[in-house]
């Protein structure tokens, strides 16, 4: 691993700052081991390895995301860091590519000012259910939810992997949650869901304030998630919501803004999701 230059990004971030520092890094021939151990060594909850062919409009980016605990098929602010990282390799205004991961195909873009780059992508379909509570009581023991918190509108969604989409009655409960890391392992491992998107209701002008919990992949608290955003988006836009704008990160003193947008497609909501990234250092690993 000697000799691995990583560019630590902040991705997501809110009105210049906070967000979500991310390693990224070009391909290279290390072992899916080595992979994992890289954001500890970073300093970040997720690394994101880029193989970039290069071309007049970025040509075809392949992109595989890392937490400690493994290999994940999908990572959205992993996605908008490595969007900022190749904006910036660029140099030009404008930058599109098409993203290939864990063998899905989709569309990334930004806009490159020099010092930050605004980047946006479509994850992909998401699936939906409604579960009935007593399948997720466990979860809400373990985030300590008080009985009058949640709100109508639980949902399991996927976009790659599972998890639990939790709506609370205020922002008051969504800040007042201490969960039990390991008992909320537990929880989700049983149901096989990455974690819990706790979420506030949202207001009428699609703010959501969110927490998500995901200590089955070595991130108890992650600072930005936006495929889980993603998620939320599709769930609320069968109920009318078309535009979110989701802040995370305050409790972790990073404070992090995901947007996503929805429109009607043939098989369900079409999704873009937004954020704004910019280059914090470069180092390289020991």
């Amino acid at each position: 691993m000697p000799g691995l230059r990583v560019a630590i990004v902040g991705a997501c971030l809110r009105d210049g700052t906070g967000g979500s520092p991310t390693a990224v890094l070009d391909e290279a021939p290390i072992g899916d081991e080595q992979r994992r151990r890289v954001p500890g060594l970073a300093g970040t909850s997720h690394a994101v390895f880029v193989s970039a062919p290069g071309g007049p409009e970025g040509g075809p980016v392949s992109l595989r995301f890392f937490t400690s605990e493994g290999e994940l098929p999908a990572c959205g602010h992993g996605t908008v860091a490595a969007l900022a990282f190749l904006a910036a390799r660029n140099g030009g205004e404008r930058y599109r590519t098409t993203l290939h991961a864990s063998g899905r195909v989709f569309g990334g873009w930004s806009l490159w000012d020099g010092t930050e780059a605004d980047a946006a992508f479509e994850p992909g379909p998401v699936t939906l259910r409604e579960p009935p509570r007593a399948e997720y009581e466990d979860v809400l023991a373990a985030l300590g939810v008080p009985a009058h918190a949640p709100a109508p509108g639980a949902a399991i969604a996927s976009v790659g992997r599972p998890r639990l989409l939790l709506p609370l009655a205020t922002k008051h409960d969504l800040a007042a949650l201490a969960p039990d890391f390991d008992r909320l392992r537990t929880a989700c491992d049983r149901l096989g869901l990455l974690g819990c998107y706790v979420h506030s209701v949202p207001e009428p002008t699609g703010r959501v304030a969110a927490r998500m919990f995901a200590p089955s992949i070595g991130v108890p608290e992650d600072i930005a998630n936006a495929n889980s955003t993603a998620c939320l988006a599709a769930h609320l836009a069968g109920r009318g919501t078309t535009r979110i704008a989701v802040d995370m990160g305050d409790s972790l003193g990073s404070p992090a803004t995901i947007t996503a947008t929805t429109r009607p497609g043939p098989a369900g909501p079409l999704i873009r999701l937004g954020g704004t990234a910019r280059l914090l250092r470069v180092l390289r690993l020991p």
